[in-house]
């Protein structure tokens, strides 16, 4: 996506996207892929899918150019999800989180090293099926103070508030 000379970097309207014909064929790891999530600079690029219920990192040479990536590591969300859709980071990598239509839920982990899947070890989940049995995506906003989900059952954006910043353990409110 490029913005024109002039024009608002937060208007869609006014931006000339452009097709980039160099994908990246992730189907050595995952033929079912759902949720693609990239660290801050681009150099590595995270992809959940159905077929695996793993979560797959890649490297990238050039930050955000998919045709310079290479598989790093998987690590299995199996025992927690085995649907995942969506998939998101904290700032600094050291917190992911995974929607997914098994568990009809939001599983949340912990990195000891950011934006490193090896690293990563469960820590607890959130249940969404009171409001929607099929969380396909989620998103914070920059603090981690809140979190937004879009279900697909009911066609709906969710918005929860952390009491901590991502983190799962104390979340209130629903919109």
């Amino acid at each position: 996506l490029t913005v024109a000379d002039g024009a608002s970097a937060n208007s869609i309207t006014t931006a000339a996207a452009s097709y980039d014909s160099s994908p990246f064929s992730v189907n050595s790891q995952e033929t079912r892929p759902n949720g693609l999530a990239f660290n801050n600079d681009g150099t590595k690029m995270f992809i959940s899918g159905h077929i695996g219920d793993d979560v797959n990192e890649y490297t990238l040479s050039t930050g955000f150019d998919v045709s310079t990536a290479s598989f790093v590591d998987s690590f299995s969300i199996s025992s927690q999800e085995t649907d995942p859709m969506g998939l998101a980071f904290n700032q600094d990598g050291t917190k992911m989180f995974v929607t997914g239509w098994a568990g009809e839920d939001v599983n949340e982990y912990t990195l000891s090293t950011g934006f490193d899947v090896s690293t990563a070890s469960f820590v607890d989940s959130f249940s969404i099926t009171d409001q929607d049995d099929e969380p396909s995506s989620l998103a914070f906003n920059s603090d981690g103070s809140k979190m937004f989900l879009v279900g697909r059952e009911n066609n709906k954006v969710y918005e929860y508030s952390l009491v901590s910043p991502f983190n799962l353990i104390n979340v209130t409110g629903e919109h």
